[in-house]
């Protein structure tokens, strides 16, 4: 997926909220919107926003030297999915479909995302969503894939989400990989997000190697690729890794809530909508 116009108002939002977690100081504030700034004129749209999100990134940790704005809160996040854990669990138990209920404690995960988002109430939206209609529903050919697979590729989006991700992992009875992100890059899931989360006790955890808050195959680890390309079923949470893989010819089925209007419209849905989406083409024959 293309950037346009409207990502550019985000990246400033982006930039002017990172700015201010880090310091008080309004100059130094205004040196980062300006080097931003002076970024931007020169970067085509024809990249995803997570390559374009992932230069400024960089800037910004060269310029303040603080490669972790998000800790504390990426921590505070996951400590109160932590907490909400075990009742989601009784909820998945109690289901007449356990398994599509742990798919919508994922997807209501997603909404732990400082990136389009600037508050959002996980409990609000994990009561919402399990009463809400998907805008697409490929629920059908996911229990194919899920059914042939002998292993799942689970690419991670934000810390937090991946507490409710792992409720899905549990429910889905497969070897899984999880993917997370090489360094911290906003709220996204890194290692030691994941570990906090427990992830490490119900999946192998591998990092992609990029430093985008998606999945820019182009810079991803090598180790990762290769488990990329031969897997026969992968799971993509959240718009970022939407955002960077929605081209891409392979087996991905896609859950996220369209949190933007240009990620909406991109995939042909409203914004706020939930999804779950699986691939065009059919790798299930032989």
């Amino acid at each position: 997926m293309k950037s346009c116009l409207d990502c550019i108002p985000c990246f400033f939002d982006q930039t002017l909220r990172i700015g201010r977690m880090i310091t008080d100081d309004e100059k130094e504030i205004k040196r980062l919107l300006d080097e931003v700034g002076m970024m931007l004129k020169d970067i085509p749209l024809e990249g995803t926003p997570p390559e374009t999100g992932r230069l400024i990134q960089r800037k910004i940790r060269e310029i303040t030297g603080n490669i972790d704005p998000y800790k504390d809160l990426k921590n505070e996040s996951t400590e109160e999915c932590l907490r909400l854990y075990p009742s989601l669990k009784k909820e998945v138990e109690k289901s007449s479909d356990k398994l599509l209920t742990a798919i919508r404690f994922a997807i209501a995960g997603n909404v732990i995302d400082v990136g389009p988002n600037k508050s959002f109430n996980i409990e609000e939206e994990t009561n919402e969503i399990l009463r809400k209609d998907f805008a697409i529903f490929d629920y059908d050919k996911f229990k194919q894939y899920l059914d042939r697979a002998d292993e799942i590729l689970y690419i991670g989006d934000n810390a937090g989400e991946s507490v409710f991700d792992k409720i899905l992992i549990e429910e889905m009875k497969k070897p899984v990989i999880y993917v997370v992100r090489g360094i911290p890059v906003i709220n996204d899931v890194t290692y030691e997000d994941a570990i906090h989360a427990g992830l490490d006790k119900v999946a192998a955890i591998l990092s992609s190697g990029t430093d985008a808050a998606g999945t820019v195959l182009r810079v991803c680890n090598a180790e990762f690729i290769e488990l990329y390309n031969n897997s026969t079923f992968i799971i993509s949470k959240g718009q970022g890794n939407y955002e960077t893989l929605s081209e891409e010819k392979r087996p991905i089925f896609f859950l996220l809530k369209a949190k933007c209007h240009v990620i909406a419209n991109d995939i042909g849905v409203n914004e706020g909508d939930i999804i779950l989406k699986g691939p065009n083409s059919d790798y299930l024959e032989g």
